[in-house]
């Protein structure tokens, strides 16, 4: 029976350190981590009241933002600190604490999201 390390050796052998198609492998996946910037007032941002799956809590969940993750971060910060409460930004969505719809609306209108609803 082979021990793991020899089996990791010869993997090694196959992808030596310097391949060029392994550096661009990574250079994609940073790429699309990164993603396209759309400008504010293409974007189709939508909001939901969600309370399924959190424990009862209700939470508005805003979808539909294409941008970096710096934006996205940047965006829920200023939408969780105008509303006063908590949320996070997950998977290209984000998520503030409590039903907000109206208020978020207003706020992402007077930010140039036109195209919020």
């Amino acid at each position: 029976m082979e021990d793991w390390k020899d089996k990791l050796d010869a993997l090694k052998g196959l992808y030596p350190e310097g391949d060029a198609n392994e550096n661009e492998a990574v250079n994609i996946e940073e790429t699309a981590e990164q993603g396209p910037t759309i400008p504010c007032k293409q974007q189709k941002l939508r909001l939901a009241m969600e309370r399924a799956g959190r424990g009862g809590k209700t939470v508005t969940v805003i979808r539909g933002f294409i941008g970096t993750e710096d934006e996205i971060n940047a965006l829920c910060r200023l939408l969780k600190q105008r509303c006063g409460v908590g949320g996070a930004a997950k998977e290209g969505e984000i998520i503030i604490q409590g039903d907000h719809r109206s208020r978020l609306v207003e706020l992402l209108k007077s930010l140039g999201y036109t195209q919020t609803k």
